[in-house]
């Protein structure tokens, strides 16, 4: 175990709490509960005396292990809606003290995981962090099903995307429909990747298409205004016939279309 650094063996500690998220979308953050901004690692730690961490419990067992977070929101920080809109959903975290006296002093990381569940309290809010132990949680082999378990271009699909992903505009949006400067085919299942305006890195999975016009599965986070560009990435319906005259793909198909189902020994001779 690594032995602990002189400043947290004084008499008179002055330690700070310090938080960086980390979000999918590029964008980093730091917080600190000391009363005055920090510098760290280049990063500024904005203060943030509400924010605090649940009591903490080192183990040595495989035990997953999570940890709340609660805080007040702060408009120019974490706004209250972006985290309505999910900006801050699966955002990575690191949770460490350091000398606010010296913060150049190589901290203590105390924490570090994913945020979970985000509860709104009013005008603070509560947040899960998940431990990397979470990880373990998952399936050790994949249950059996007929459709596709793999999704549209990831490692175990390998379909190339770049052909498969447009550059439009959106004109207008009316609640769930939107409409684009020029069709796109295929784009049922697929998602839509707000690029710019209120949404910009937001990501809106598309259900149904007709034409110019898409359906998605939900309204905007953010009333759109004026022509925004987006970025369209076709969908697949994961089935055998689609994988492999669409995308010439069946070899990496994951899913058993030929495995009979629960009803086998239910049906009527010659049925």
């Amino acid at each position: 175990m690594t032995e602990a650094p002189d400043w947290l063996r004084e008499e008179l500690v002055t330690l700070a709490w310090c938080w960086r998220l980390a979000r999918r979308d590029g964008v980093v953050i730091g917080l600190t509960s000391h009363d005055r901004d920090l510098t760290i690692g280049g990063i500024a730690y904005r203060a943030a005396p509400g924010m605090k961490p649940s009591a903490l419990e080192t183990t040595d067992s495989l035990d997953t292990a999570t940890m709340d977070l609660e805080g007040a929101i702060a408009s120019d920080a974490i706004a209250a809606r972006d985290l309505d809109a999910g900006r801050w959903d699966g955002a990575e975290l690191i949770l460490f003290v350091t000398d606010w006296t010296a913060p150049d002093v190589a901290p203590v990381t105390v924490a570090r995981g994913s945020l979970g569940a985000i509860e709104r309290r009013g005008a603070a809010f509560a947040a899960e962090l998940q431990g990397v132990t979470r990880l373990l949680d998952r399936p050790v082999c994949p249950a059996t099903s007929p459709s596709c378990r793999a999704m549209l271009g990831d490692r175990a699909c390998r379909v190339d995307l770049a052909p498969h992903t447009h550059l439009r505009r959106v004109l207008t949006v009316v609640g769930r429909a939107v409409t684009i400067d020029s069709p796109v085919a295929d784009m049922a299942f697929g998602e839509l990747q707000w690029m710019e305006g209120a949404n910009c890195g937001l990501v809106s999975p598309v259900i149904g298409a007709m034409g110019a016009v898409l359906q998605l599965a939900e309204a905007p986070a953010f009333v759109v205004t004026e022509a925004v560009r987006v970025r369209l990435t076709e969908g697949c319906d994961k089935q055998l016939a689609t994988c492999r005259d669409r995308f010439a793909n069946a070899i990496n198909f994951r899913g058993e279309a030929h495995l009979p189902g629960n009803d086998l020994l239910t049906r009527y001779p010659g049925g």
